[in-house]
């Protein structure tokens, strides 16, 4: 079965960091882009972050310059760390894949991670 699963989420104060992990089983990462998406309490999902297989790198406009995105393709694993935590940072974090910018996601939404950003 291929799948995500989500992880490194948790509560950390104003100004924190966090490194959220994607780790796939059943499947190779390598030729995929994977995406990392926030739902934020009452809101829909949103894609905040992109990285497709040969490395290339996106970012919504209220991460950018926050966040870095990064792929261990041995390891099955894509990474996002997260700087400069804003309470609007605050969400369920989720993990996808597919092709080139992610039009449209291949796999199931997984149970997320929870980042909450208050003091």
């Amino acid at each position: 079965q291929q799948q995500l699963v989500e992880s490194g989420g948790g509560l950390v104060q104003p100004g924190g960091s966090l490194r959220l992990s994607c780790a796939a089983s059943g499947f190779a990462l390598d030729y995929y882009a994977i995406g990392w998406y926030r739902q934020a309490p009452g809101k829909q999902r949103e894609l905040v972050a992109f990285i497709t297989g040969t490395g290339s790198t996106n970012y919504a406009d209220s991460v950018k310059g926050r966040y870095a995105i990064s792929r261990d393709n041995a390891k099955k694993t894509v990474y996002l760390q997260m700087d400069s935590l804003k309470p609007e940072d605050t969400g369920v974090c989720y993990c996808n894949w597919g092709w080139g910018t992610i039009d449209h996601v291949l796999g199931s939404w997984g149970q997320g991670t929870q980042v909450t950003v208050s003091s």
